[in-house]
């Protein structure tokens, strides 16, 4: 598959050994083009490269305590392009904290666990499913 048809994905987490196997695990399982960045301030500075979907950790604080936390990055993601599609992830399993992520229009939230990659996984066929199913719906309102 050549690059032009690849998902390009985003992977932002300052937790430098998860950022690695996730990114290992996306390598080996799909075919994306994959960015990694350990900070917000790094993706925003390349969200220019249009990605797909961005996987991007709620706390970003671990290398610098000032760096932007993930959901002001997210919010300037959305003010850059509200569509890409943000997965938000955290080591945090709290309602309150996945449902601020919704609130600032992230697509999903995922538990950093052991089976968070396969859950990932499961969110962005989901999407794309239903990215199709929201373009076949369009087409047909525009027949009526």
């Amino acid at each position: 598959m050549n690059t032009l048809n690849k998902i390009k994905l985003f992977l932002v987490d300052d937790d430098a050994l998860f950022l690695k196997s996730l990114e290992i695990e996306f390598l080996d399982h799909a075919d994306f083009e994959i960015e990694t960045y350990s900070t917000g301030e790094l993706c925003l500075a390349n969200v220019n490269h249009n990605p797909d979907i961005i996987i991007l950790d709620y706390h970003l604080d671990g290398i610098d305590k000032d760096a932007m936390n993930g959901i002001a990055t997210l919010d300037k993601i959305k003010e850059f392009n509200p569509e890409i599609e943000v997965i938000m992830l955290s080591s945090q399993d709290k309602i309150e904290v996945a449902i601020d992520c919704m609130h600032h229009h992230a697509f999903d939230y995922v538990v950093k666990s052991e089976t968070a990659f396969v859950r990932l996984q499961k969110i962005i066929s989901s999407l794309f499913e239903f990215r199709k199913m929201k373009k076949e719906l369009n087409w047909y309102m525009e027949r009526m």
